[in-house]
């Protein structure tokens, strides 16, 4: 009990501290927008009440929780579009972890129960876009904006990044968790096409690529809607539509990306004693696919950090401009 106390006490003294700065900062910077009191409440308050009840319902363990609270506020102040994608991918991925979770024991020898994450999970997978709300308040102040590249083109950029991350983050964990457990076809691995047990890094599914493009399609979409509620001159930028298809490839192309990872530089296994796949060298394990040189952190991080670097770049041209009469 003390020691919850104490980190709440700290995090709210460094949201403080946080708000403080960003107020200063503005008053030497015109271009820089200040943090409303309200915005400011909202994003320490409702990433604490939501990563509590995470933790309360083991989808988070304590490193987990503070990590997330961190990527939430910070997230939360940037944008509320990105607190939107954010919830939504945490939301349904925990979900669809607990989902069939008995079977999921039966498959998966490093399952967790409540598929609780650490602090180094919510860094692999909020690591960037918490990196990139950062970049985004610096170049553009708190507050949401239209996906503009002909008026703002590189807070754009930094919008389809972050939701470029989350989408890939949501697409990844949605085709493992679906897959596993729904495809009725055994998983085949996606650099030789050759039929691997459930499980293996690199196994892909028809149902779990999928399950990518649909998680990625509800982060995009639950991104879409927050710009309908709290964008102002929506109206008057071009069709933000392609928002919801951003995300979707994002999701699918984050799968491919993180299971080619997977079947390259992820060690899998067959082991003989419990007949469950692992990602670690036994005496007893029959090498399937893979070698050890990333774990499943790593390959999730690599992923994140390349659809966020490349897809706004491939995208950016064929973006919808706002005609002009």
């Amino acid at each position: 009990m003390m020691a919850n106390i104490l980190i709440l006490i700290g995090i709210i003294t460094m949201s403080l501290t946080f708000w403080v700065v960003s107020m200063t900062a503005s008053s030497y910077y015109d271009n820089l927008r200040p943090v409303s009191p309200w915005r400011w409440m909202f994003s320490v308050i409702v990433p604490l009440i939501i990563t509590s009840h995470a933790l309360k319902n083991k989808s988070l363990d304590y490193s987990g929780a503070i990590g997330a609270l961190l990527v939430g506020i910070i997230l939360t102040v940037a944008n509320f579009s990105f607190f939107s994608a954010l919830l939504t991918f945490f939301v349904s991925s925990s979900k669809l972890t607990k989902w069939k979770a008995e079977a999921k024991k039966r498959l998966d020898a490093e399952y967790q129960e409540g598929g609780q994450r650490n602090w180094l999970q919510v860094f692999c997978n909020g690591g960037i876009p918490t990196e990139i709300a950062l970049l985004y308040m610096i170049e553009n102040g708190p507050g949401e904006i239209a996906i503009n590249f002909s008026k703002q083109y590189t807070a754009s950029w930094m919008c389809l990044s972050l939701l470029g991350a989350l989408a890939c983050s949501s697409g990844d964990t949605w085709a493992s968790e679906v897959g596993s457990v729904a495809s009725k076809r055994q998983p085949r691995l996606i650099t030789t096409w050759e039929k691997v047990p459930i499980g293996t890094n690199g196994g892909v599914t028809v149902v779990g690529l999928v399950a990518s493009i649909l998680g990625g399609t509800v982060v995009g979409l639950a991104y879409l809607l927050t710009q309908f509620m709290f964008v102002e001159d929506l109206g008057l930028s071009p069709p933000q539509w392609p928002i919801v298809l951003y995300g979707a490839v994002a999701g699918f192309l984050g799968s491919i990306l993180d299971s080619y990872l997977g079947a390259t530089m992820q060690y899998s296994g067959f082991d003989e004693d419990s007949g469950m796949v692992i990602n670690h060298i036994t005496p007893n394990a029959k090498h399937i696919s893979g070698k050890p040189i990333l774990d499943n952190n790593a390959v999730n991080l690599f992923s994140t950090i390349l659809i966020a670097l490349l897809l706004p770049g491939i995208t950016w041209p064929m973006w919808p401009r706002k005609l002009t009469i």
